[in-house]
């Protein structure tokens, strides 16, 4: 996979038959998630002894997402679950402007005195991407290849769809079939950060007590 983590769990979370994101208050932690997860890969955060994330190079990585969130990091230490909660919103419509510009997709303006609606009409330039991503991703969990094999990315993203109860890729019934596997998916995680890994293990409760309630089986 190309993009980074943060791009990529945008496209896991966009419903190409509908034009827009499946849910796009799940996808703002996602996509927040995601960001985390590529920043601790590449080395740039990582957690102290008490759990809390910490910046470990503020040099810039060439990407606008990842250098603000880099910057939020170093303003005060937090734990992994509470910077997946803090600024998704903005996170996201910033993944989205990225993704405008690099051409992947574009979006239709918002009414600039009508109500923000919870669905924007989005036109994939290519489809198949987010289709081929959700079908890879999928495969990944219901799968039998070794989990170790499995690139880092589409561990991280499996473990995302599942814990963050993506319909649009997971079914309820994949995640309780295949529970061993995405526990095992989900601990590619814990090798760099092993707080975001128990974060985004319970990334669904930190949705439903961040949102007062939130639809998905």
């Amino acid at each position: 996979m190309s993009r980074g983590l943060h791009l990529a769990a945008y496209l896991l979370a966009f419903d190409t038959r509908a034009h827009a994101l499946q849910d796009r208050t799940r996808a703002g932690f996602l996509v927040r998630a995601a960001a985390l997860a590529e920043l601790a890969h590449r080395g740039a955060a990582a957690e102290d002894g008490a759990a809390r994330v910490q910046v470990v190079s503020a040099a810039p990585t060439g990407d606008r997402v990842l250098d603000a969130l880099l910057a939020e990091l170093a303003e005060r230490p937090r734990t992994w679950k509470s910077w997946i909660k803090r600024s998704r919103d903005d996170t996201l419509e910033a993944v989205e402007e990225q993704l405008t510009v690099l051409g992947v997709m574009t979006m239709a303006d918002r009414a600039p005195y009508g109500p923000v609606t919870p669905h924007r009409a989005v036109a994939m330039s290519d489809p198949r991407e987010a289709l081929d991503l959700q079908l890879r991703v999928a495969e990944l969990v219901r799968g039998s290849a070794p989990v170790a094999r499995a690139p880092f990315a589409d561990a991280v993203l499996a473990a995302l769809a599942a814990h963050g109860h993506l319909r649009l890729v997971l079914s309820r019934h994949d995640r309780k079939a295949h529970a061993g596997r995405i526990t095992a998916l989900t601990d590619r995680l814990a090798d760099p950060a092993p707080g975001l890994a128990r974060a985004v293990s319970g990334l669904n409760l930190t949705m439903v007590a961040g949102q007062g309630g939130m639809g998905g089986g």
